[in-house]
């Protein structure tokens, strides 16, 4: 019944504090929030995710689910409660980045004819917010709202991971590299670098040749906030054959004229940066 891999033992030796606590509890609800479109995750799954031990994680969960802000199926899966439907809504309207970029991306999804995204940065991960579909018959079903993936994947990631500073952005793949391996192993911590400096290079428009899907390409580029950081990211998703070179460069220009639009409405980010231990 318990994690015996070294790193839960190593967070198990630490003295436990109120607000170490706390920063467990809050990382582990992140956790099940990037996998509610998947049908949450189970004990075991977070234990191994978070590194600490099976004890540990179902004392936090419980604290979590009495409170209201997960709850348990009936497949024993952890998924996101009431309160954090509460918490989220709230914040949506103080922060205000979905309806902020609604318009901009109803209009990608609307002049382009494929599905169109916002997405932010939440630590060293990406989050998709909101997906806009768009009238082509055939579509890309890659990304949905909900789904977080590590900075540097697809073409939303990469662009916010291209926006950083080459240094952030090097401590972040470093972040990443055990996820990177297990579940994308074709894509290494020198590629995903590799690229980002190619997309600076570009001006900041990323494309995604299928590396994450085959055959689903993608295109995206970064909307920096007040402060120059990266807000968030807009992309458009389409099969391969509607991204060939003459129309990457067209939706190019669409999703840079968007970016100029909505940048300036933006206030400074509030995105962490690298997670906290815990």
């Amino acid at each position: 019944m318990r994690n015996d891999s070294p790193a839960s033992a190593a967070a198990d030796r630490q003295p436990t504090t109120g607000t170490q606590s706390v920063r467990r509890a809050l990382n582990l609800l992140s956790m099940v929030a990037g996998h509610e479109r998947m049908g949450g995750l189970s004990l075991a799954e977070l234990a191994s995710e978070s590194g600490l031990s099976k004890p540990t994680v179902h004392r936090l969960l419980a604290e979590l689910v009495s409170s209201c802000y997960l709850e348990q199926s009936e497949d024993r899966k952890y998924r996101l409660g009431s309160e954090a439907y509460i918490i989220g809504s709230a914040a949506e309207r103080r922060h205000g980045l979905q309806q902020q970029a609604l318009a901009s991306v109803v209009r990608l999804a609307q002049v382009s004819e494929d599905a169109a995204f916002i997405s932010v940065r939440r630590g060293t991960h990406s989050v998709c917010l909101h997906r806009e579909e768009g009238t082509w018959p055939i579509r890309s079903h890659v990304l949905q709202a909900g789904d977080r993936y590590p900075l540097g994947v697809g073409a939303h990631g990469m662009a916010l991971l291209a926006a950083m500073p080459p240094q952030e952005a090097s401590a972040v793949t470093a972040a990443n590299a055990a996820e990177l391996a297990e579940n994308y192993p074709n894509l290494t911590p020198d590629w995903i670098l590799e690229q980002a400096e190619l997309v600076r290079r570009r001006g900041g428009v990323a494309v995604n040749e299928g590396t994450v899907v085959p055959e689903s390409w993608a295109i995206g580029i970064a909307v920096p906030d007040a402060s120059g950081e990266p807000a968030m990211a807009l992309s458009i998703a389409a099969i391969s054959s509607r991204l060939g070179p003459d129309r990457q460069a067209r939706l190019a220009i669409l999703l840079k004229e968007e970016a100029a639009r909505l940048a300036p409405t933006l206030r400074r980010s509030e995105a962490p940066k690298l997670h906290a231990k815990i």
